[in-house]
């Protein structure tokens, strides 16, 4: 229910009731529960997503549109071909397509999502570099002038970054200015940088600006997209896969 009402911004009782076929009254009971643990915010007929939704620990949203994130992840693996260092920020998406990454060698990846880094660190053949900083929960990123120094250092062929929207004219943004900043620190370092967005971030604006879209070189995300949306940012230069 959670992942409907996160998807659309807000939704009728009466929507989610036939969405799930149930009663309008089981709707009302189950987003009363919902209130109470900050992941909804009860309107008048329905239901919309709680201010702190995007504060949430990684480990909840890992469980939203999984299927979709796992298809991207695994179209952006085509970026990899000759390709000897990569980066990547944290975010469900870009972690599902870090655990892809265990069956490889001969890697460099360079980081800030601490979730990324412990997990690769257990294949030998891989070379994993991480940033230090303040560790946002949310993300388990590490963000802030530490980590923007560390990105800086490095020179990256490809970078797999996650955000919290996408969107033509605003261009990647992020709920987080200071997770945002290092963001645009890795796309800059990169040759070629990646986007991986489900559908739910296309078309939503957040409040601090990552990059302008034409500033990315490819978007994957899945079919779910309005293919409105898509052209507009295509139109901006922006390569756009959808799974």
């Amino acid at each position: 229910m959670v992942a409907a009402i996160v998807g659309q911004g807000g939704v009728e009782v009466e929507t989610l009731a036939d969405l799930f076929s149930v009663s309008a009254a089981t709707v009302r009971r189950d987003l009363e529960v919902l209130e109470k643990q900050r992941l909804v915010t009860r309107t008048r007929g329905g239901a919309t997503t709680h201010a702190s939704f995007n504060d949430l620990p990684l480990s909840y949203k890992t469980e939203q549109d999984t299927l979709e994130k796992r298809h991207i992840a695994r179209q952006a693996l085509a970026f990899l071909d000759g390709a000897r260092v990569i980066g990547t920020t944290g975010g469900t998406t870009v972690s599902e397509f870090a655990r892809l990454l265990m069956d490889r060698d001969g890697l460099t990846i360079v980081t800030n999502a601490l979730n990324v880094a412990s997990y690769l660190v257990s294949n030998p053949r891989l070379r994993v570099f991480s940033a230090g900083g303040e560790v946002r929960s949310s993300s388990q990123e590490t963000v802030g002038p530490t980590a923007e120094t560390f990105m800086a250092g490095y020179n990256i062929d490809v970078a797999f970054i996650g955000v919290d929207g996408v969107d033509a004219a605003a261009g990647c943004t992020n709920y987080d200015p200071v997770g945002a900043r290092v963001n645009a620190v890795l796309r800059e370092q990169a040759r070629v940088s990646v986007v991986l967005a489900d559908a739910t971030k296309i078309g939503r604006v957040a409040l601090a600006q990552v990059c302008k879209m034409s500033e990315v070189d490819v978007l994957v995300t899945d079919a779910r997209a309005s293919e409105t949306a898509l052209a507009n940012i295509r139109a901006r230069g922006c390569q756009v896969l959808t799974v």
